[in-house]
């Protein structure tokens, strides 16, 4: 059974997206822990981080690395934060999120029901920032 990560890539359920390309795609969780909180995920269904082909793991970091230079532009936080843990989605993914305290990484603070206008603004102002850096892999 395909994961929730593989069926929002696919289109078969919604998702906030701000970077597409051949390997992997980013966009923005639905339960996020701060504004501009992104998902870099491989279109490839892999569930742990280690098990990932070299490469790949190379361009989901990139990838993440990129966005996070963005998120760190528009929302000037004092780090934006990275998190690989894959317990309760079992399909590998990067979380990028930009924090002012470590408390900010507490998953169990994440927003439950986020009004969909703050997660429309969020994905309106991180692709403004990727497309002022130049990225190419930007979707409309």
């Amino acid at each position: 059974m395909p994961s929730v990560f593989t069926r929002i890539i696919s289109g078969e359920l919604p998702g906030r997206f701000v970077w597409k390309d051949e390997a992997c795609v980013a966009f923005l969780s639905a339960n996020p822990l701060a504004p501009g909180h992104v998902l870099v995920v491989p279109r490839q269904e892999v569930d742990h981080w280690i098990d990932l082909p070299a490469p790949l793991l190379a361009q989901l970091m990139s990838v993440a690395q990129t966005i996070a230079r963005a998120l760190q532009a528009e929302y000037q936080p004092q780090k934006v934060g990275i998190a690989v843990v894959g317990l309760e989605v079992r399909h590998v993914h990067v979380h990028l999120v930009p924090l002012n305290a470590i408390s900010d990484l507490d998953f169990s603070r994440a927003e439950k029901h986020p009004e969909p206008a703050a997660l429309d603004e969020a994905r309106r102002r991180t692709c403004a920032a990727l497309r002022r850096l130049g990225c190419a892999s930007v979707p409309d």
